[in-house]
């Protein structure tokens, strides 16, 4: 029997990897990503998985995909995911990061009439640091970098292209991501790759893992395990309710750094050697959701902290076992 289609831009990364394992259950799936962060080694191998390498920033490499097939549903999450790095090149990533939305839209309107749902992948990094919490659909939009302003606009320009052309599409909203594949040593990683990194460290005896904390750890943030993040992204792109619509997509839970490192110390039976430094300068110290709008759709949120942070764990030791094998 054939399958739909489904594009997945960005396919090869952290969140794109895990997003392709799920779709494969049902779907044909072309990834295009163009590796510059993303792996090969975060794709399955399937005969119904399709590889295209390519740039969202050159049309061509996008007409080219739209030209050899038809797609069903179209997930949007290829982009320079560093907020230093748009703060350092804001034109490059604007050119990824805005331009390759544009790019995308352009084409996948011309199958407006077979694509059930573009679906973008946008950021928490729209709220900016403005106060209220937790941060709902309705909340003030203040961003504060080059990457939350091209994620804002990137969503501005998916719904209005969903009412314009009749091109059927949602965005979401990331909080704090984590899973396995989490790449620690890319400008791009999030803290819980970090700390996970220094947590396998310690478990193997290195006497020199030590984790940094920049301010005092009393950070807040809604950390959202992957597979719930999957799990979103297909709820999206699968109802009609979601369609021209924003959501935050995250766990609903919030928590501080140090409750995370304690939860850490807990599975591993062991202390984790800190250092603390300077807060550093434009970090939020809060930032969490409310996710009522998509629970409303039909959501769950299926990890809790501890057991996320257990999977992730028996992970990357399963991993190491495998090299040391």
């Amino acid at each position: 029997m054939s399958r739909e289609t489904v594009l997945i831009t960005g396919g090869a990364g952290f969140i794109g990897g895990h997003l392709v394992e799920q779709l494969l259950k049902k779907y044909h799936v072309v990834v295009l990503d163009n590796l510059s962060t993303g792996k090969i080694s975060n794709l399955p191998s399937s005969p119904h998985l399709d590889f295209l390498f390519g740039d969202v920033s050159k049309v061509s490499d996008i007409d080219n995909a739209f030209e050899i097939y038809t797609f069903t549903y179209v997930f949007h999450l290829a982009a320079v995911a560093s907020v230093a790095a748009s703060i350092e090149k804001p034109l490059e990533t604007h050119q990824i990061n805005m331009d390759g939305t544009i790019h995308l839209l352009n084409a996948a309107k011309k199958q407006a009439d077979t694509i059930q749902k573009f679906v973008f992948a946008s950021s928490a990094a729209v709220y900016g640091s403005e106060p209220t919490l937790p941060k709902k659909e309705t909340s003030v939009i203040a961003p504060m970098t080059p990457y939350g302003i091209d994620k804002l606009a990137s969503e501005s320009y998916v719904i209005a292209y969903s009412r314009l052309f009749g091109l059927k599409a949602s965005a979401a909203r990331f909080f704090n991501v984590y899973g396995p594949r989490q790449n620690p040593d890319s400008p791009y990683s999030g803290v819980l790759s970090i700390l996970t990194s220094c947590v396998e460290r310690v478990s193997n005896g290195d006497e020199k893992a030590i984790f940094n904390i920049y301010g005092d750890g009393t950070q807040v943030r809604d950390f959202v395990y992957v597979d719930d993040i999957v799990s979103g992204l297909i709820l999206l792109a699968e109802s009609d309710e979601s369609t021209s619509e924003v959501f935050n997509i995250a766990s609903g839970e919030n928590h501080t750094l140090l409750e995370v490192i304690a939860i850490y110390e807990e599975i591993i039976h062991q202390k984790l050697p800190l250092r603390f430094e300077s807060a550093r300068s434009g970090d939020i110290h809060k930032s969490y959701a409310n996710i009522t709008k998509i629970k409303n759709i039909g959501y769950r949120s299926q990890t809790t902290l501890r057991e996320g942070l257990a999977k992730y764990h028996a992970h990357e030791t399963s991993q190491e076992v495998m090299v040391l094998i």
